[in-house]
């Protein structure tokens, strides 16, 4: 057998997509599917001399999560790369997939030429990031967001920690100067605060914790 053949194990616990995965890889001369899991368990239970060379791995199954799979795998080899998959573009499942060593992230459904993109980049560059997942990330770290305020109250907020005056974030929103009045007010409420700079100094200290939280 060629030895630049790559293995890939796949674990997914939805049945259906197992004769689509399969369907795949028919007469692809460069991939071998080294075969298809329900669960973490039960592809750690196979590995004996041979390994995988990628797993591509749901990231949310029965028993072991596939995140949490990510430590099992590395300690059988440390070398193997790991695709997680999900339905959803969650930044903080994204996060936690690569805190803990995932070399990609993919959205499902997933079809074949993105499948084997994937498979290609992170074994060519060691990583795969979708766009999709890349915009989310990306987004995730230029705006604020607090679980504690509205979208609209978030909005304002990182309009307001940039410097915009009332009405230049009126005029950025769409909004009347009154409306802006109105959730700055409700922000003040929230926060207990009684002025912008008071505003301005607590929002400071709630992103500084939600940074060494992350």
């Amino acid at each position: 057998m060629d030895t630049n053949i790559l293995k890939i194990a796949i674990i997914d616990n939805d049945e259906a997509l197992t004769p689509i995965y399969r369907q795949y890889f028919d007469g692809v001369d460069n991939y071998e599917l080294y075969g298809i899991y329900k669960s973490v368990h039960a592809l750690l239970s196979e590995f004996g001399r041979s390994y995988p060379d990628i797993i591509l791995c749901e990231s949310v199954l029965n028993g072991i999560s596939g995140i949490d799979g990510l430590e099992y795998f590395h300690k059988k080899n440390p070398n193997l790369k790991v695709l997680m998959m999900s339905q959803k573009n969650d930044f903080k499942l994204i996060k936690e997939a690569f805190k803990k060593g995932a070399s990609g992230y993919l959205l499902k459904p997933l079809t074949k030429e993105r499948l084997f993109q994937s498979i290609e980049e992170v074994n060519q560059h060691g990583v795969a990031l979708e766009l999709d997942v890349a915009k989310k990330i990306i987004s995730s770290f230029q705006t604020k967001t607090f679980d504690s305020f509205s979208r609209k109250e978030n909005e304002i907020i990182e309009l307001l920690t940039q410097g915009f005056t009332y009405k230049m974030i009126a005029d950025r929103l769409c909004v009347t100067p009154s409306a802006v009045n109105f959730h700055i007010q409700n922000i003040y409420v929230k926060l207990n605060v009684n002025s912008k700079a008071e505003a301005l100094q607590k929002l400071k200290e709630m992103e500084l914790r939600q940074l060494n939280a992350a």
